[in-house]
């Protein structure tokens, strides 16, 4: 998990002054099979433009596809980013108060001003790594004194092989790579995540970019949210998961870093960016 910033911070340091240290080169790792695009698309400018930064974190301004502007805007993370601490396995947290604050950032890193929750809507460190703030504001209200509109959520499931940009508010980093593939069960101390996104190597992200808004750069669509990567080989430790297939083989791959999808999402969210588990196509862990 990439909140660990005593190690980023010293990295930062050796690395030189404004530069990041960058992890080691990943291991080959298999592709998951899967249809890529035909055509490729012109890229889209992607900045930090949404993006807001946490005490520890990074995370983004989110809208669902059926989101209006006069809806309370979202701000996404990881679960382990929860400020309560990380849910055990196979908790749920839906509608806990909240009023943490959020740095919101401008296209090109400045601080715009600050953002405040006024309840957890959702958060989880089940089959998903996720939490989902409510803010005190809207969509147009955020737009209307900052010039900010909120990332898109992609209602599809990502594409191996697209071109995707990882980008860190706390950090105010861009990490670019591509989709390597998808993990169908990524393991990590008691946790366990499925179908997770695999990046290519260049994406070497480290402590303080999780909860980073994961960005395809065709769409300009927000397909994943940066969680965690293998930092020195071990397995299946906390900081360092492995892969595991249908047969239950297990893999590492150290210094590969992953996302989880958040195509899932918007099957559970109801128009006024109401939370319902209960609704058709809904399969988020529920309480």
């Amino acid at each position: 998990m990439k909140t660990s910033l005593i190690g980023a911070l010293a990295a930062t340091l050796l690395a030189g002054t404004g530069a990041l240290a960058c992890a080691a080169p990943a291991q080959a790792a298999p592709t998951s099979p899967t249809t890529a695009r035909t055509a490729a698309a012109p890229a889209v400018t992607v900045n930090f433009a949404g993006t807001v930064a946490l005490s520890d974190c990074s995370g983004s301004v989110v809208r669902m596809p059926n989101s209006v502007s006069t809806d309370p805007a979202l701000v996404l993370t990881n679960g382990h980013c929860l400020e309560t601490g990380m849910p055990d396995p196979g908790q749920v947290i839906v509608n806990q108060p909240s009023s943490r604050s959020f740095t919101l950032l401008s296209a090109s890193g400045g601080r715009l001003g600050t953002l405040r929750a006024s309840k957890v809507v959702y958060s989880t460190m089940t089959d998903t790594d996720v939490t989902l703030y409510q803010l005190n504001t809207t969509y147009a209200a955020i737009q209307q004194r900052y010039g900010i509109s909120p990332l898109t959520i992609s209602p599809d499931h990502p594409v191996a092989g697209d071109a995707i940009k990882v980008v860190s508010g706390y950090w105010k980093t861009t990490y670019s790579c591509s989709i390597d593939g998808f993990v169908y069960r990524l393991d990590e101390g008691d946790w366990t995540w499925k179908d997770s996104v695999r990046y290519t190597s260049t994406c070497n992200t480290i402590g303080g970019t999780s909860g980073s808004p994961v960005i395809d750069t065709a769409t300009g669509l927000l397909v994943a949210v940066n969680n965690t990567g293998n930092e020195n080989g071990e397995t299946c430790t906390v900081d360092n998961p492995c892969e595991v297939d249908q047969n239950g083989n297990v893999t590492v791959h150290e210094g590969t870093n992953y996302a989880e999808e958040t195509y899932l999402l918007t099957a559970c969210f109801a128009p006024g960016n109401k939370l319902q588990l209960t609704l058709p196509g809904c399969v988020l862990p529920t309480p």
